[in-house]
């Protein structure tokens, strides 16, 4: 008998492109099934003159999807992994892990050729504050802005000469096909990623046995143990989608090598750590980062971070 799914999307363009890779994945890998997406609005997508962090961080991109799920109007919902908080509500989980696009950031301008090339006072546009500690940390001398707003957004605020350059995520750049626009794939030692980034996960209800037989012929298993290391790492941090940490995890054969660290947005200070061990631990190893970030003065970074979103919203 055949079965209809329903994928809850956003509707910017690289949503749709993700929601439509993964029905396109399932109706190549179940003949009989049909799916169909659902566009929906986000809070995240209307408001767009605020920074992340002073509204809520971006758990605003996912929750309409949520409630659909929740609601029987949906049966999945495909996210950027990097945008999805650390835990879900009550009878919603993370289910299906795709394989990893490129997770490294990107720089994206019309006049330089890499982060070293721009001058003093030039103006970079990123809405991340892992991002934006980060190039402060190796660039003192550059001034970040903060830029919101889909990719194609972004990019014509950079065309229009609001911006000398904007980082954005590799991948999503070449899922849309923009690949000529990356003029620097900047290495995780100068930008470390952020937890899931280049990754889709999909999301569906926890009692739905059947959409997740479906669902579990995508999930990549070494993509698997490095992102649940980088999402223990930042669950035990207790950091939400919009703060400064930067969590990437590689494999070596069986050996997973995480890197994290917690920085200020001003890049005034950065705390960062390493950890190898066993794939088959990869969540322990991301806890135990956590603990050896904590030890080292992490928490005191978030809290102040907190204490300062809350004082600007």
């Amino acid at each position: 008998m055949s079965k209809t799914l329903r994928i809850a999307t956003r509707k910017s363009l690289l949503a749709m492109w993700q929601a439509e890779h993964i029905k396109a994945r399932l109706e190549q890998l179940h003949p009989d099934l049909t799916v169909e997406l659902l566009p929906m609005s986000t809070r995240g997508d209307v408001i767009l003159d605020t920074p992340l962090a002073k509204i809520g961080g971006k758990g605003l991109f996912v929750k309409e999807l949520e409630v659909a799920m929740l609601e029987g109007q949906a049966d999945l919902a495909v996210h950027s992994m990097k945008d999805l908080p650390v835990e879900f509500p009550e009878g919603l989980e993370l289910f299906g892990i795709c394989e990893r696009e490129d997770p490294r950031d990107a720089f994206v301008s019309n006049n330089y050729a890499q982060l070293d090339d721009l001058p003093e006072g030039a103006i970079v546009g990123t809405c991340s504050l892992r991002r934006k500690c980060q190039i402060l940390a190796n660039f003192p001398h550059l001034v970040v802005h903060d830029l919101r707003g889909n990719v194609q957004t972004r990019l014509r605020k950079l065309d229009e000469g609001q911006f000398d350059a904007i980082i954005l995520a590799a991948s999503g750049l070449i899922r849309l096909e923009l690949t000529d626009r990356i003029k620097q794939r900047i290495p995780a030692e100068l930008s470390l990623p952020a937890n899931g980034q280049g990754v889709l996960g999909i999301e569906c209800r926890s009692d739905d046995d059947a959409t997740k037989a479906l669902l579990a012929p995508l999930t990549c298993a070494d993509t698997r143990s490095c992102v649940l290391a980088e999402r223990a790492m930042n669950r035990r941090l207790q950091g939400g989608c919009q703060v400064p940490i930067g969590a990437y995890a590689e494999l070596h054969g069986e050996l997973l090598h995480l890197r994290g660290l917690v920085g200020r947005p001003d890049g005034s200070e950065i705390i960062e750590g390493e950890i190898k061990g066993h794939r088959d631990h990869a969540e322990a190893l991301g806890t135990e980062l956590a603990e050896y970030l904590l030890a080292r003065g992490a928490g005191k970074i978030l809290n102040d971070v907190y204490a300062e979103n809350e004082l600007q919203s």
